[in-house]
C-alpha cells in the first residue's frame, strides 16, 4: 500500500502526518511557557500592587492592580496546552 502513497516534497503522507503532529506540540509547548511565564510575571507584579491598612486591629489587604494580563496570560496558557494535547 505505500507504493501508492502520494509524494509531497519529497514526503510520503505518512511521514508528513508525523511532521504536522512534532509541530503542534512545539507550538503547543512554546505558547503553554509563554502562557505559564505571563502568568508568574503579572501575578507577581499583580501581588505587589496591594495595599494593606489595620481595622480594628486586623490587617485588611486592598488589591488596586489591574488583572486583566493574569486572566489573559492563564487563557494563553490553557489554549497551549490543548493545542499540545491536540498533536498526540
Amino acid at each position: 500500500m505505500r507504493i501508492f502513497s502520494i509524494m509531497i516534497c519529497g514526503r510520503t503522507s505518512d511521514q508528513l502526518v508525523n511532521l504536522n503532529y512534532i509541530r503542534m506540540k512545539i507550538l503547543g509547548v512554546i505558547i503553554l511557557v509563554i502562557g505559564l511565564v505571563g502568568l508568574v510575571f503579572f501575578g507577581i507584579e499583580a501581588m505587589n500592587d496591594s495595599e494593606s491598612f489595620s481595622l480594628l486591629g486586623v490587617d485588611v489587604a486592598v488589591s488596586s492592580a489591574n488583572w486583566t494580563p493574569v486572566i489573559v496570560s492563564a487563557v494563553v496558557a490553557l489554549i497551549g496546552f490543548f493545542i499540545m494535547q491536540k498533536g498526540k
